[in-house]
């Protein structure tokens, strides 16, 4: 942790990365003149704002003639498809997080699900489709800032790729199909990666949702049931486990929240941060396991 850009410099940083979220477009004014300080120090630039710093009229400029490479990831590809269902065509196991809300960390589900399993060498990737998934990965599309139309083509691109190398995909989860700023991104993403099973994932202490506080949450087990209906028209999928996050209640009430989750949906249910991932690392694997088994029946 350092206080300033100088300071970051004099410890050997060699990037600049913007890891803030705000509402809407551009760039804040106090972090614009960080960033023309970064820029200054010949920093690496990895912004993941809705404010491109490229295209900034004064950032932009001075980061072309310093040599400063400008990582604007949210900035999405030019030549995106409309989704078409190409998801279809692969044999890997497709696995997408969904939330009763935002912010309820299914990216950090899914990253904590792809580790565990490929240390049980289980080849599995992880589709990143947010700007901290691409921090994290170095590659993905942010699903949130790409045009309506092709927010299921980009889920199908990314979904694809990440299946390259993999039998296993786990895809990183946006917003929430109820949330009424993110529905549209969430169901694009849902419909675009054409998942075979869902992790759900919630957040206990949650009534209402995040910036909603006149919208209630409602039960686990039905988000997990509406979830499916949306999905199963287009290709059968279930829910195989739940994801919480208890990080804001003690030991005493997270473990209750798994056991009132568990007793509501009849899934595996588990904090994968806080206690032992293996009930949804098993889960995955044992999907895995059964729908490789039917294709094989199918074909005989």
């Amino acid at each position: 942790m350092v206080d300033s850009v100088a300071d970051g410099v004099i410890c050997g940083a060699d990037a600049f990365l913007v890891g803030i979220a705000v509402a809407g477009d551009g760039l804040p004014h106090d972090l614009r003149a960080m960033l023309a300080q970064a820029i200054e120090h010949r920093l690496d630039v990895w912004n993941g704002l809705h404010g491109f710093v490229a295209e900034d009229p004064d950032l932009g400029p001075l980061a072309a003639k310093l040599g400063v490479r400008v990582h604007d990831v949210r900035k999405p590809p030019d030549d995106l498809p409309v989704g078409a269902g190409r998801v279809r065509e692969l044999d890997q196991t497709i696995v997408l997080a969904v939330g009763t809300d935002a912010n309820i960390g299914k990216m950090t589900a899914m990253l904590q699900l792809r580790d565990a399993l490929a240390s049980r060498g289980v080849r599995t990737a992880f589709a990143p489709t947010g700007q901290t998934g691409i921090f994290i990965e170095g590659w993905g599309i942010c699903v949130d800032a790409v045009v309506a139309d092709f927010i299921a083509g980009a889920a199908e691109a990314v979904t694809i790729r990440a299946a390259r190398d993999a039998d296993i995909v786990m895809v990183e989860g946006q917003g929430s199909i109820l949330h009424p700023g993110y529905s549209g991104v969430s169901l694009g993403l849902l419909h675009g990666s054409l998942p075979h099973a869902l992790i759900a994932c919630h957040q206990p202490s949650r009534a209402t949702f995040r910036h909603n506080s006149w919208l209630p949450i409602p039960p686990l087990s039905t988000v997990i049931d509406l979830h499916e209906s949306i999905a199963n028209p287009l290709r059968p999928t279930t829910t195989i486990g739940v994801s919480l996050n208890t990080s804001d209640l003690s030991d005493r009430d997270a473990r209750a929240a798994v056991d009132r989750a568990k007793e509501e949906t009849g899934l595996p249910v588990v904090d994968p941060v806080r206690q032992d991932p293996a009930p949804l690392v098993e889960a995955v694997r044992e999907f895995d396991r059964e729908r490789r088994a039917k294709l094989r029946r199918a074909s005989a």
